[in-house]
């Protein structure tokens, strides 16, 4: 089973108040959820053929804990699952080694140019 990490020290441009999503200085959840989906491409990426990426399709998430300004959270996705050029994770979010959310987050592989392409 795949894991991959990322890393991030939360901003303020990262909370709920500045994202609009809540109104206190702490970890916006569309930011959490950012991490999340970053940590699994970073996984499906060596997944793949040349000139393909991969897209979000799906993300169930809950989001358990605060985090403040300042704090370093690490967002890990391991791949559980990988059917053709659909892959599913499972993803969490910890804070000092603390769970602060965790879910599944799909992502499904697709052509860079031919994607693109289609929103012309």
């Amino acid at each position: 089973m795949k894991e991959c990490s990322v890393t991030a020290i939360v901003t303020k441009e990262q909370t709920a108040t500045y994202m609009g999503s809540g109104d206190l200085e702490v970890l916006a959840t569309p930011c959490m959820a950012a991490l999340m989906e970053h940590a699994a491409m970073k996984c499906a990426a060596d997944h793949l053929e040349e000139g393909m990426t991969t897209v979000g399709t799906a993300l169930s998430i809950t989001h358990d804990k605060a985090s403040p300004v300042g704090a370093c959270i690490r967002a890990t996705a391991r791949l559980i699952e990988q059917k053709g050029r659909a892959f599913s994770f499972e993803v969490e979010a910890e804070e000092n080694g603390v769970l602060i959310g965790k879910g599944t987050h799909t992502r499904f592989a697709v052509d860079r140019g031919r994607f693109m392409a289609k929103l012309s």
